[in-house]
């Protein structure tokens, strides 16, 4: 594909005010997400690279919603509100008066095309070194449903004929229109303002420009894409399918790449924006999302779930779910290990099985095999949590701080009820129920000497 040069002439005007009625949902069709961007941002992200001088939204439904996602894409993007929705070439006429000077060509995107890369837009740039205006289409076995492009005898396109009102003779045509255009800004300009809605939907149609430019002895530039790179989603079963498609490209790029080994893709779930450094290995059912970091040499899975975490270099994480978590180089974690918000784990720290943490530092070296909870909490250097050992935080009210320090080692079945700490060194007894500090090197022994009561249950058996 050519590569598109950076274009401070050229406005990218993207359409974003839609409903989605097909999609049967209270959200806006472009606040969807798709491998954990949203459809919007997807095509956001496929127009920065292009260096256009300027970015204009057209928002309708959910305005508000949408803007603040167009917000944090970071693009410094201007956002313009079609307040009726009149089609496409209305939704473009609320945008002209927003372009700035300087801008002399206007890029015109679909907001719900989350394949859309910037390769296939550069194609765009090309056709217009030579003619005033391009668009792309692409061939489809079935184009129903999608505007037919319906070329002159130069080979430049004469007219866009939407489905609705083709004749049979233009529905047999399999180029379909891809609803994308950079064009002059001033031929934009005066065709807009001569559009109707004398058409099947009364609505302005925007490929109408195609052939009032036509009409005025300008070529349009048809620029073939793959179908796949175009689509539209239209409903959640496409929406699905753009996932999987966006998955596929994602998991392809950090296998052949960056240097990632994914012994199943078919069933490795990864976001976008989720990075994994080379000779790292995901095994199968694992699903990394919302920018999850994993580091080299780290092997992740199987059945493992991160949302927002990092994973340092050499580490394990097996059959886990975590969030907004931090696991240290050669930290291992697992099997069935729940780590939440604000787990921060130190170089080569284990945490095992039925293990849940919360809001905790674990220094280096430090141990919490098997079935424990520990929030609240701040473990040192080499401590040492026995099976069964809880951090009572919470008091129904407020939640209190337990602090570990270095080299400590908590006994069996420890209920640590915070706030309180343990000294450096210090020990626990099995079963303890610790209510006071514990000074470093000391023992701690909280629980009821043993008693034992000899013939106490025959004689209950027999009723005495």
């Amino acid at each position: 594909m050519t590569e598109a040069p950076a274009a401070p002439d050229v406005a990218a005007v993207i359409l974003a005010a839609g409903q989605g009625t097909r999609f049967r949902s209270d959200t806006a069709k472009v606040l969807h997400r798709a491998a954990g961007r949203t459809l919007l941002r997807h095509v956001l992200e496929a127009v920065r690279p292009l260096g256009v001088g300027q970015v204009v939204v057209v928002v309708g439904h959910q305005a508000e919603q949408v803007t603040a996602e167009v917000d944090a894409a970071g693009l410094d993007a201007t956002t313009v509100v079609q307040h009726d929705q009149r089609g496409t070439g209305h939704a473009v006429q609320q945008a002209m008066p927003a372009l700035t000077d300087g801008i002399r060509r206007v890029l015109v995107l679909p907001g719900d095309t989350p394949l859309l890369t910037p390769e296939v837009l550069a194609g765009l740039f090309a056709a217009t070194e030579t003619d005033p205006a391009a668009m792309l289409t692409m061939q489809l076995t079935d184009p129903t449903g999608y505007g037919r492009v319906i070329r002159g005898d130069d080979g430049g396109v004469d007219r866009v004929v939407e489905h609705g009102d083709a004749t049979p003779e233009e529905r047999a045509v399999s180029e379909a229109n891809a609803g994308m255009y950079l064009a002059s800004r001033a031929l934009l300009t005066a065709a807009l303002g001569r559009l109707d809605d004398d058409n099947a939907q009364g609505e302005l149609y925007l490929t109408d420009v195609v052939a009032i430019l036509r009409g005025d002895g300008h070529r349009v530039v048809p620029v073939d894409a793959p179908e796949r790179a175009v689509a539209g989603v239209n409903d959640r079963a496409q929406l699905a399918d753009a996932a999987a498609e966006l998955r596929r490209r994602h998991l392809d790029h950090l296998m052949r790449e960056v240097g990632v080994t994914v012994v199943d893709p078919a069933t490795t779930y990864l976001d976008v924006d989720v990075e994994v450094a080379r000779d790292a290995t995901l095994l199968p059912g694992t699903i990394l999302e919302q920018g999850t970091r994993i580091g080299e040499g780290a092997v992740v899975g199987p059945n493992t779930h991160l949302t927002a975490c990092t994973v340092g270099v050499g580490a394990t994480v097996h059959s886990t779910r975590g969030t907004e978590a931090a696991i240290g180089d050669a930290a291992t974690v697992g099997p069935f290990a729940h780590l939440r918000a604000g787990t921060r784990l130190g170089h080569a720290s284990k945490v095992g099985a039925y293990v849940e943490t919360k809001n905790v530092t674990v220094g280096e070296r430090s141990k919490l095999p098997h079935l424990a909870y520990v929030g609240d909490a701040t473990v040192g250097r080499e401590v040492n949590l026995a099976c069964g050992v809880i951090t009572v935080n919470y008091d129904g009210r407020d939640k209190h701080h337990t602090t570990i320090e270095d080299g400590a080692f908590v006994g069996c079945d420890t209920m640590l009820v915070a706030p309180v700490t343990i000294g450096e060194h210090a020990y626990t007894a099995a079963g303890s129920t610790i209510t006071e500090d514990v000074p470093p090197d000391a023992l701690a022994i909280a629980r009821a000497r043993q008693t034992v009561k000899e013939g106490w249950a025959r004689r209950r058996r027999e009723g005495g």
